[in-house]
């Protein structure tokens, strides 16, 4: 047995079991340490942005939107799906700002990448941070959407929400508390188009072979 830490986790075989719009659920046979072999079921996601606006007086934009998984309504911060193909992640982040919270921002910088739940699904969320806001005409998109409401509130307060446990969305905790260490000086942040190391890119890439 190779020591801890070398082993390569080789997939032997793969199959698929559900390929839906969002997401596909595939099962795979993985090589184990000591010669056996386990499944893996892995859900497959587009990949997905987030963005932590915040205005020139400290307030973040929060969004409060139905999530039928967790059957409640879940303040979180804008966000969508890399479901457009060839679209940069910030141009992407940009669109959904738009369209969720109605505003346009003018300095854009990468915050976090935030792994859903990497024990089962390759989602993985990069968070921007935008600044310099102006209003825009919202267009909202999707039957969720047209029963979003909109607030602002001091980024502070939204720390608290986190740490109170009224933020519970990954991306808009993870967000919030990053913006604040940036904002607060502890630390700059990256570009708008910093490497992406861990960006899902297998279920899209499904729809370009046109599976």
């Amino acid at each position: 047995m190779n020591e801890p830490g070398t082993h390569e986790f080789e997939v032997v075989s793969t199959r698929d079991v559900h390929i839906g719009r969002v997401v596909g659920l595939r099962v795979d046979e993985v090589s184990m340490p000591g010669g056996a072999t386990a499944q893996r079921e892995v859900v497959e996601h587009l990949g997905a942005v987030a963005v932590c606006a915040v205005g020139d007086d400290g307030a973040v934009t929060l969004i409060h939107q139905y999530r039928h998984p967790v059957h409640d309504r879940l303040w979180e911060l804008p966000a969508g799906l890399l479901d457009v193909d060839g679209e940069e992640p910030v141009d992407t982040a940009a669109r959904e700002l738009a369209e969720e919270a109605g505003l346009s921002a003018a300095r854009w910088d990468t915050l976090v990448e935030v792994a859903a739940s990497p024990g089962f699904t390759d989602e993985v969320v990069r968070v921007y941070l935008a600044r310099e806001l102006t209003p825009v005409r919202r267009e909202a998109h999707g039957d969720e959407e047209a029963d979003l409401t909109i607030t602002t509130v001091p980024l502070a307060e939204a720390v608290g929400m986190a740490l109170s446990g009224e933020l519970v969305n990954g991306a808009t905790v993870a967000g919030v508390l990053a913006a604040h260490t940036v904002l607060a000086g502890d630390r700059s942040p990256r570009g708008p188009h910093a490497p992406w190391r861990h960006r899902p890119m297998t279920f899209a890439e499904r729809f370009r072979d046109g599976v």
